[in-house]
């Protein structure tokens, strides 16, 4: 049966687009084609098939295991960075099983053991930038994310192992983010061009030497079992599966890799929006300056977790500019029927979150960054989904939208920020999430003192 209409160039430049401007790319598609079309993304394999109207993402999301398949090895592009027991990268009962060892410490109490963390470091990073001096607000994000990580996720505080580890993560995830990175998971062949191949060698240098760092440490854990530990580390050595088998070292080094790159890159840069949304528009700043104020000081971390229109103006944040562009792919097991079209098992599906994000039919004016709403209006799982959804939704949402609250809070509370300058910024690839196309340089204008007063009042 035919696939959804799509561009006719050849699949070097369909790739060489995606690449570059994947947004772009989408949007001239779905105005051309509608809310299904083809692209082929791969110079050996049939065209995907993309789809944004909801009641197809709905399709998708809620038929793995019965008309489609999620399967790990759609995801094996992200093997050579996240190691073949990657939970990305495991189909079936691996999948499940790995889901559920890793999942527990992303929830309930556990999760809020790591606030102070999280206000801890905030503060930290901050106190270390002088008054009316500009800096990037990606790297202070980035540094703030990447230092969470270390702690929560790795249990690293201090230490010689620390600080190389986190310097050798910090220079990986950042050349991950580069254009040729990002063009060799399309076209691996690019491996072998003068140039590129040295790159990609230094870079291997750098993964190895981050790789040994980790084996140490979980060596060192497993001689010196400690049970009061937090850390996700701890918590993924000690858990068990059905059987009462722990993880390997090559698991729980995979899934360290795992979390580190979903949960790093994802989250400072939608920090990084959102402040530059909520400077940007003086009554967005107002209105969630009044809400967190209403806390009074020191406010406990699941208050702020629940702040409407904290949660509204992050919501927001992560519709207009999505960090993952797209659903993880499916594939057809048996014929089905879908936006329309009829479609042949084997063919490779994807939900184009940015797309859905963008239709005009559910977010009137979609470029426009308006938090209300999200207060006005509940938006179903597949109208708003910026963590995906089905078997293969993040399995650490919980835990991102907790540190994104909780460092936007400590930051606009206790400083006054103003963006250097006032221009237009638009979104473009960086590596594999959407981030701003230029740099956003802010500065700190003074020490904030949080101004109690009621909700009600300070509103109107």
């Amino acid at each position: 049966m035919p696939l959804p209409n799509g561009p006719k160039t050849p699949a070097f430049f369909q790739i060489m687009r995606w690449v570059f401007s994947p947004m772009s790319y989408m949007e001239a598609c779905v105005q051309t084609y509608g809310d299904s079309f083809s692209l082929k993304l791969d110079i050996n394999y049939p065209p995907i098939v993309f789809v944004s109207h909801p009641q197809a993402i709905q399709q998708i999301l809620t038929s793995d295991t019965k008309e489609l398949e999620a399967p790990g090895d759609l995801n094996d592009i992200f093997e050579y960075l996240l190691g073949k027991n990657s939970v990305i990268l495991l189909s079936g009962t691996q999948h499940q099983r790995e889901r559920q060892l890793i999942m527990p410490p992303f929830h309930g109490e556990r999760m809020r053991n790591y606030a102070e963390v999280i206000n801890d470091i905030t503060e930290k990073v901050l106190s270390k930038q002088q008054i009316n001096q500009p800096f990037n607000i990606r790297n202070i994000s980035q540094d703030i994310t990447l230092s969470v990580m270390m702690q929560a996720v790795f249990g690293l505080y201090e230490g010689e192992r620390a600080e190389k580890l986190q310097q050798l993560l910090c220079e990986i995830l950042e050349v991950g983010s580069e254009p040729w990175r990002v063009a060799l998971l399309y076209i691996p062949a690019l491996k072998n061009v003068i140039g590129i191949s040295q790159l990609w060698e230094q870079q291997q240098r750098q993964q190895d030497k981050a790789d040994q760092l980790i084996y140490e440490e979980i060596q060192e854990r497993r001689e010196n079992t400690d049970p009061s530990r937090t850390d996700i580390l701890s918590l993924l050595m000690a858990a068990r599966d059905e059987d009462g088998q722990p993880m390997t070292d090559e698991e729980l080094r995979d899934e360290l890799i795992t979390l580190l790159v979903a949960g790093n890159e994802t989250t400072a840069t939608a920090i990084t929006w959102a402040l530059y949304w909520i400077h940007k528009l003086p009554e967005v700043r107002q209105k969630l300056l009044a809400e967190l104020d209403s806390l009074g000081e020191n406010p406990d971390s699941n208050a702020i977790f629940k702040l409407p229109y904290l949660t509204a103006v992050c919501n927001e944040t992560l519709r207009i500019y999505p960090i993952a562009m797209l659903t993880f792919p499916r594939r057809v097991k048996t014929a089905v029927s879908i936006g329309g079209y009829d479609l042949e098992p084997g063919t490779v599906i994807l939900g184009s979150i940015y797309s859905t994000h963008q239709r005009s039919d559910i977010y009137p004016e979609p470029k426009k960054f308006n938090p209300d709403r999200f207060l006005e209006k509940q938006f179903s799982p597949y109208e708003f989904l910026p963590f995906g959804g089905g078997a293969r939704r993040c399995i650490g949402l919980a835990f991102a939208q907790f540190e994104m609250k909780l460092a936007l809070a400590k930051i606009l509370t206790s400083r006054e920020l103003e963006l250097v300058d006032n221009g237009e910024v638009q979104a473009k690839r960086r590596g594999l999430v959407t981030g701003p196309d230029r740099p956003i340089q802010m500065v700190i204008k003074s020490q904030r003192q949080v101004k109690s007063r009621t909700l009600e009042t300070s509103i109107i």
